[in-house]
């Protein structure tokens, strides 16, 4: 899931990962009316050498809860990725995240809250 926290951080999720590190295209002119579903948006994202770390620590970060959380019987694990309006960086890492899970056999779902706001 992706979200914005200007619009309130979600309830229920499992866990809740902050992108607003990253580097904003927000602030790129002509990025800005798009959002992390556009290509030119996920490769600005992920264009930058802290993103790569944040990608490597986040699924590893994965690699270890998953399995566990399937250990105590649960079916579901919701991860959040909130950026500032919830329309770029969030959306672009959720979609890549998403991406990975499928490379490693799993069935995610994927809903950006507030792409559309």
């Amino acid at each position: 899931m992706s979200f914005g926290y200007k619009h309130g951080v979600p309830p229920d999720v499992d866990l809740v990962l902050d992108c607003r590190f990253l580097p904003n295209p927000h602030w790129v002119e002509e990025l800005r009316p798009l959002t992390g579903l556009n290509p030119e948006i996920q490769d600005y994202v992920g264009s930058f050498e802290l993103t790569e770390q944040f990608m490597d620590r986040m699924t590893s970060l994965l690699d270890f809860l998953l399995p566990a959380f399937v250990n105590e019987g649960r079916s579901v694990l919701t991860v959040a990725f909130g950026c500032t309006g919830g329309r770029h960086r969030s959306v672009a890492i959720a979609e890549r995240t998403a991406a990975w899970l499928r490379e490693q056999g799993m069935t995610p779902q994927v809903r950006h809250r507030d792409v559309a706001k």
